[in-house]
């Protein structure tokens, strides 16, 4: 998770370029914190991904062969 103060500096600068415009010293800043958010959003997504099982309503695991091969490889499941 991204800490707070990088979270309330992504928010003040997203309010400032709406309001009067962004300088290009914090135009780079917002797109290094963007980028910064992005790649930890990502991983704590595929983190989450790999602990999900597909069930179908019948009750068969449907999980996908990839995503299988994933847990398997990393001994999730």
């Amino acid at each position: 998770m991204l800490e707070n103060d990088k979270l309330a500096r992504i928010n003040f600068l997203a309010k400032k370029a709406k309001e009067t415009g962004l300088t290009d010293d914090e135009a780079k800043e917002q797109s290094k914190l963007r980028g910064e958010y992005l790649k930890t959003f990502r991983s704590s997504m595929l983190n989450t991904l790999k602990s999900v099982t597909v069930i179908d309503p019948n009750g068969k695991d449907v999980t996908p062969k990839k995503l299988k091969d994933i847990q398997s490889k990393e001994n999730l499941h």
